[in-house]
């Protein structure tokens, strides 16, 4: 029986993929922040645990706690709706710690068991920003491009071993957290600066009003179809969204 250990589980497109996972047979390592009962089901093939991508210890922990694992799911995450020129350094420093430092680390830390047994997969969640050019993105985006070009590295250095890394980008889901912690509760008003407030408020009617969205079992699929994926595919989009932008580029 093969386990998988998905970080950012308790919500979202992470909590769909565990459960996925978790209906096909697996083994389920759901890692979260802040572990709490009542996420996920009760199963003896799943167990929460404690990691935050950007405290060494916990991905310490986190894999010792989790054994010998065959694949990583680099699902969490830090949304980011803003304007760049009024973001602070701060904040971009924020995005980047989880959504770019944050997977190279637990990266790092899977490799070693990966390439010593000869197998194992890392899948890398980013998002459909990576394949068009989105308003109110800029940071969020910069983060997301930086792992694409990360992996599409990784997947060469890492195939002599037969190791593969993935990514899967997923596209603007309605039913998840994404906009609400993006803006952290400010409106949109609070994070545009005044001479882009027209542009913006356009830009967000645009997006709002589009036709295809992106479900959380469209995430949870493409990401069990990029691990048992044997064509040497590098990247998956995720959703009618998605696939649309991918075959637009």
């Amino acid at each position: 029986m093969k386990t998988v250990l998905i970080t950012g589980a308790s919500s979202g497109y992470g909590r769909e993929t565990a459960l996925y996972f978790h209906s096909q047979g697996w083994n389920v390592i759901a890692t979260m922040r802040t572990p709490r009962a009542g996420v996920l089901p009760e199963s003896d093939r799943l167990r929460v645990v404690e990691l935050d991508v950007t405290e060494p210890r916990t991905i310490t922990a986190a894999f010792e706690a989790a054994g010998p694992i065959d694949v990583l799911v680099n699902n969490a995450g830090v949304p980011s709706i803003s304007v760049f020129e009024g973001t602070s350094m701060a904040r971009v420093r924020e995005v980047f710690e989880t959504n770019t430092f944050g997977v190279m680390a637990t990266t790092q830390a899977v490799l070693p068991q990966f390439r010593e047994r000869g197998s194992g997969v890392v899948v890398n969640v980013t998002s459909s920003v990576v394949l068009g050019h989105m308003p109110l993105s800029a940071v969020y985006k910069a983060s997301k491009m930086a792992i694409e070009g990360f992996t599409a590295s990784l997947a060469l250095e890492l195939a002599p071993f037969g190791v593969q890394a993935k990514t899967v980008q997923p596209g603007a889901c309605l039913t998840t957290n994404f906009a609400a912690n993006a803006t952290k509760g400010a409106s949109l008003d609070e994070l545009v600066p005044v001479p882009y407030a027209p542009w913006a408020k356009k830009a967000m009617g645009d997006f709002t009003g589009q036709d295809l969205f992106t479900k959380e079992s469209d995430v949870a699929e493409t990401v069990w179809r990029a691990v048992h994926d044997t064509t040497g595919q590098l990247r998956f989009p995720a959703g009618p969204d998605a696939v649309s932008l991918s075959q637009a580029k």
